[in-house]
């Protein structure tokens, strides 16, 4: 029996084995000393994320994205002994995402790895790295797709009435959930919206989405009332030092990240006491839940919440049974 390596126990080394095997990696000879990370492994990622950053038009968060995904498939490669991209077998490939599933991430978050690597895989065959895809041989997993969280027409209510008082704050916050539940807009796009994109007397938005895709949302008066009450009375007291053209502002005035509105819509769910989970989407799900339950066309909705195909909205559909129904004794021959 070999003795184990001097600073690992015999159940460390046996489980790196294990792994190595399951990855189809070989053993490396006695003696011989682990792999660091070959700079043939770290050219080839930047080399693609360069291309990925500069070639395209991809917002950076989905660049740090890429750059995530990739820093964790390197530093399993290089745990594993590869000096090069040429030695990802299809079955190291493999044992790559049964690490993540090993490690508890979720299902999304595995699909999202596996299409980062079939792109940076693509990239290396392309640039005569590599003449194969190791991802081609593997069966595509079958994601399970949750359904949208919506709030109760009820618990919106309780939500969008929190925010009481006539500070600064206060009027922001009263406004933001008033025009992210009236536009279903996406956290980024709310957070992100420039005061030259609302025209108040027209009462609507041009959004910018995903893929700089541009939209045009309607608000009702609701939301007219608590932006324009924002905009007049609130947003100047907070941005008084700051030079920038974002609609909202955190509470020093500067630009409000994700993360900050994330705090302050959880804040106030809590002060509410709304039993139900709510995620910096809540607001969007209702949206288009409750435009469903009331009727909407369902491309309408589409084209409000800025999905680039329909079957994507579709998925509204199944949280209100009774649409489907009224969709099909409506226009149905024999419904």
């Amino acid at each position: 029996m070999s003795r184990p390596r001097k600073g690992t126990t015999g159940e460390g080394t046996s489980e790196a084995k294990a792994e190595r095997d399951q990855a189809g990696v070989p053993e490396a000879p006695v003696g011989a000393k682990e792999r660091v990370p070959e700079v043939r492994l770290l050219l080839a990622k930047d080399s693609w994320l360069d291309e990925v950053q500069k070639g395209r038009r991809l917002s950076p968060r989905t660049v740090d994205a890429y750059q995530r995904d990739l820093a964790d498939y390197t530093a399993f490669a290089a745990t594993h002994r590869l000096a090069d991209w040429i030695e990802a077998t299809p079955t190291f490939v493999d044992g790559y995402f049964a690490s993540l599933l090993r490690r508890g991430l979720a299902s999304a978050t595995v699909a999202r790895r596996r299409s980062t690597l079939r792109g940076f895989h693509a990239f290396l065959a392309r640039v005569g790295h590599r003449s194969d895809d190791p991802l081609a041989l593997l069966p595509a997993p079958r994601r399970e797709r949750k359904l949208p969280h919506a709030l109760t027409r009820d618990d919106v209510e309780l939500l969008l009435a929190q925010p009481q008082g006539e500070s600064p704050v206060a009027l922001r916050d009263r406004a933001m959930f008033e025009l992210a539940y009236a536009c279903g807009l996406r956290v980024s796009e709310l957070v992100g919206l420039e005061l030259a994109q609302v025209d108040m007397s027209g009462k609507v938005l041009m959004v910018t989405g995903k893929g700089d895709k541009q939209r045009v949302v309607p608000f009702g008066r609701p939301a007219q009332h608590a932006l324009r009450e924002w905009l007049e009375r609130g947003r100047e007291l907070l941005a008084t030092r700051q030079r920038h053209s974002r609609v909202f502002t955190n509470a020093r005035g500067g630009m409000l990240s994700r993360m900050g509105y994330w705090k302050i819509l959880r804040g106030h769910a809590r002060q509410a006491q709304i039993a139900a989970h709510v995620h910096p989407h809540a607001l969007r799900h209702s949206f288009a839940t409750h435009l469903l339950e009331g009727g909407a066309d369902l491309r309408v909705v589409q084209e409000l919440l800025g999905h680039a195909s329909v079957t994507t909205t579709a998925i509204y559909t199944h949280l209100d049974r009774s649409y489907l129904r009224e969709v099909h004794k409506q226009f149905h021959p024999r419904g």
